[in-house]
């Protein structure tokens, strides 16, 4: 079965490349912001809605005049601009509210291309961008797929640092385990199964808290507009990423590591949005529930697995054994029932997704999902 994957790669452009690609994303951020001007001025005056292929045919002749902007940058990049002028005017409309925004140079981060039309993989391995003499270095951390068919590819800058995202079609061939397990989401341990394992909460931000705090006062003693606010600010933001790296990386071997597992995986259907704008909002977020969910739904889409989530209400305080329900509040972490059953609070908790989930034991008429609720 074919399937659509993005695959990301470091770039380590030299120091003239980089002033290039540097230029270009300044060209393309212009190129938005005319654009904009042009549709909002067009309405104004004369009530005109102009569309992508109105200003896609001006764009030629806007490129002859200007050889040595616009002209030295790939045709087909420069109409991903035009079409994305055209997604932010549709999301307006659609959604009713926020009006599409002129958009600064700094702030304006990603280029789209078509592989093999303004980008281009060459023989030695490196990445050729039209505009951009020379190939850039890239580091292939992984190999595409034998079979592979490229479609787009988006230039991002992160940080200071460039990376190339590949839109990879291939057939990926994955395989699951043949169990079934309920998972309870928490602070302490990230993930409590009903196998009884459980994984610590890794906490990324709060280890890291103490430096994020630092750089953080030092970017308000700087003065706006000095190079020091804009070196303090850039530290603050390499941080931030320092950490959504490793929480994206450890969640992406966490369910890795469930899917090759498991057939079945079940999960509480958490009303997360409540979640984060509670006393816990810090932490939930640090946690990333819902990036954990989403990692796992697509690697078990691509190995045959199923993914489901039943009604939350109630795991924590149902007995997994009689179906005794009794309150406990936060601060109690063992679950001990007068049937005799001794278990870690989370672990119960799971026991009782499963229960809900594959229709086993107390609880198991519940698999209908009845509403979300914040725990």
């Amino acid at each position: 079965m074919q399937q659509i994957r993005s695959y990301k790669y470091r770039l380590r452009p030299n120091r003239a490349q980089t002033t290039l690609l540097d230029a270009m994303l300044r060209d393309f951020c212009s190129l938005y912001n005319a654009c904009l001007q042009q549709r909002v001025e067009a309405y104004k005056r004369r009530g005109l809605t102009l569309r992508y292929a109105q200003q896609a045919a001006e764009l030629k002749s806007v490129r002859a005049e200007d050889p040595d902007g616009l002209g030295r940058w790939s045709f087909s990049a420069l109409q991903q601009v035009l079409r994305r002028v055209e997604q932010t005017y549709s999301a307006f409309f659609k959604r009713g509210h926020g009006f599409p925004r002129y958009r600064g140079s700094a702030r304006y981060h990603a280029a789209t291309f078509r592989v093999g039309d303004g980008l281009t993989l060459k023989k030695d391995r490196r990445i050729g961008v039209v505009g951009v003499p020379g190939g850039i270095k890239a580091v292939w951390h992984r190999d595409l797929p034998p079979d592979a068919k490229l479609g787009t590819a988006i230039l991002t800058r992160q940080q200071g640092r460039w990376y190339a995202v590949l839109s990879v079609e291939a057939d990926f061939a994955e395989t699951c385990g043949s169990g079934m397990v309920g998972i309870d989401l928490g602070l302490n341990s990230l993930i409590a199964t009903s196998d009884g394992e459980t994984v610590a909460a890794p906490r990324h931000a709060r280890k890291a808290q103490k430096a994020q705090r630092r750089r953080q006062r030092a970017l308000a003693r700087c003065r706006r507009g000095s190079r020091r606010r804009l070196k303090a600010k850039a530290r603050l933001a390499a941080g931030s990423a320092r950490i959504a790296r490793q929480r994206r990386d450890h969640l992406h071997k966490l369910s890795r590591s469930l899917v090759s597992r498991y057939w079945g995986i079940a999960f509480e259907d958490l009303n997360l949005t409540g979640l984060k704008r509670g006393m816990l909002a810090r932490s939930v977020h640090d946690a990333a529930w819902s990036l954990l969910v989403q990692l796992l739904r697509y690697k078990a889409a691509n190995a045959g697995a199923e993914v489901l989530m039943v009604d939350p209400r109630g795991t924590s305080q149902t007995c997994p054994e009689c179906g005794t329900v009794k309150a406990k509040t936060l601060g109690v972490r063992v679950h001990a029932c007068a049937c005799g059953c001794v278990l870690d609070r989370d672990v119960a908790a799971a026991r009782i997704v499963h229960q809900r989930a594959f229709g086993l034991g107390p609880g198991h008429g519940l698999r209908c999902v009845s509403g979300r609720v914040a725990a």
